[in-house]
């Protein structure tokens, strides 16, 4: 086991329990200090964050591959990223080591701690990475044999290529924002049951997908495909993504080419980035796949991990979120690894800051569903809320959060949480 997942590692910050930020996670955001106007990078640590910018200012990197960079005084990851594993895994090492409880360097310096660890609800989160391009893959089985038993019938619920091939398409960067951006409901063409020709309108149907997503590291070049082998040292990290989909703007205008204004109009991602050294213990195996998946796709090792996520959902009459499902990334079928491989089997170049997400992430069971078009089952079946509010899609100023985490007995790496609220259509 890596020292820096350790459960007998502890930090001089005190961390509860069930904090989501413990020493072995040590995750990557951007933020803005108190009083600052200018972006740079931190680590999570607790109720705190860690301004990495003015540690490197102190030298704390001096014997390590970035000690003549200026990485972390930058407004993004991008330049961190593009370093490559052996980079990472040295200088997590060394933040591990600063904030452990016996090593003096910034535990006993009040000034250099009163200038680099300010507390995460005194900051301000932006989008951790310049996203340059973003694809949304289909991973999960049960969403899309839900979706397909809804538009197509049991019988052809998982369309011939399914069970072959990572089902992607590529999303809109632009519209890419951190956690707390508010979600405009949006407008386009919609097709209602009965009507012989569509009609323009806000969309009636909007929902969530509770999605993961994983962002580049170093690319690849053009014509050169990256092996599924060689895929764990081009992925950084992962974060929360809440993919909003207009329902009913999609349905009209997906065929033949797939999702466009019915997705492009807002991706929502959580702040923080947390490592693939971080999950190293919770890995565990994937789905057995049926058919064999061909040559480039196949994978012998544990390559998925055990990752409990969360719904929670509250209307503008509602105090407090309530819980509206439960899944866990480890139910894809199609693992990171694959889909990686797959989008550049075809020489497609990746490059630092690319984002992949998973797709819906659904369970086997009603309650693990990762969409209101599951839960609610094409709206048949409203979905219950404890102050007597049914729903089938989302309300305007619904608020929803998306959260995750992984657990052992000893401490939690959380992915804290990626929230939207919906506001009303604006006038086009």
């Amino acid at each position: 086991m890596d020292e820096t997942t350790s459960p007998t590692l502890k930090s001089f910050i005190e961390v509860e329990r069930t904090s989501h930020f413990p020493i072995q996670n040590l995750p990557y955001g951007v933020f803005i200090p108190p009083s600052a106007y200018v972006p740079r990078i931190g680590v999570a640590i607790g109720e705190f964050v860690l301004d990495l910018s003015v540690i490197e200012d102190h030298g704390i990197f001096a014997d390590t591959a970035i000690a003549e960079a200026r990485v972390f005084n930058q407004p993004s990851l991008n330049y961190f990223m593009s370093l490559g594993r052996k980079t990472w895994v040295e200088v997590r090492q060394v933040i591990s080591n600063l904030l452990r409880h016996d090593t003096p360097t910034l535990r006993d310096n009040p000034e250099l701690k009163r200038k680099c660890l300010f507390p995460q609800k005194d900051v301000t989160m932006v989008l951790p990475v310049e996203i340059g391009d973003y694809t949304d893959f289909y991973s999960s089985k049960e969403h899309a044999t839900n979706v397909g038993t809804m538009f197509r019938g049991k019988e052809n619920a998982l369309n011939p290529n399914w069970l072959h091939l990572p089902v992607g398409y590529h999303g809109r960067a632009s519209s890419i924002v951190v956690s707390g951006t508010p979600v405009i409901r949006p407008h386009g063409q919609i097709k209602p049951d009965g009507l012989s020709a569509p009609i323009f309108s806000e969309s009636k149907l909007l929902d969530f997908e509770l999605e993961m997503g994983f962002f580049i590291g170093p690319g690849n070049k053009m014509g050169e495909p990256i092996k599924i082998d060689d895929a764990y040292d081009h992925i950084f990290g992962m974060a929360l993504v809440n993919d909003w989909s207009a329902r009913d703007i999609q349905k009209w205008e997906y065929v033949p080419l797939g999702p466009f204004l019915g997705k492009s109009f807002a991706t929502s991602i959580s702040p923080w980035i947390v490592t693939l050294e971080a999950l190293e213990p919770f890995r565990t195996a994937a789905p057995k796949q049926e058919p064999e998946p061909l040559p480039y796709l196949q994978y012998e090792d544990n390559h998925t991990f055990d990752i409990h996520l969360e719904v929670l959902l509250k209307s503008k009459n509602m105090k407090n979120y309530e819980r509206i499902s439960h899944s866990n990334f480890k139910y894809l079928y199609w693992s990171m690894y694959q889909q990686l491989a797959h989008h550049t089997i075809n020489g497609c170049n990746l490059r630092t800051g690319d984002l992949l997400a998973s797709g819906t992430i659904s369970g086997s069971t009603p309650d693990s569903y990762g969409s209101l078009l599951e839960l609610s089952w094409r709206g048949e079946k409203p979905i219950s809320l404890s102050n007597g509010e049914t729903r089938k899609f989302l309300h305007d100023y619904d608020s929803v959060i998306l959260t995750a985490w992984c657990e052992n007995e000893h401490y939690r790496i959380g992915f804290g949480t990626v929230e939207g609220t919906i506001f009303p259509a604006k006038n086009p």
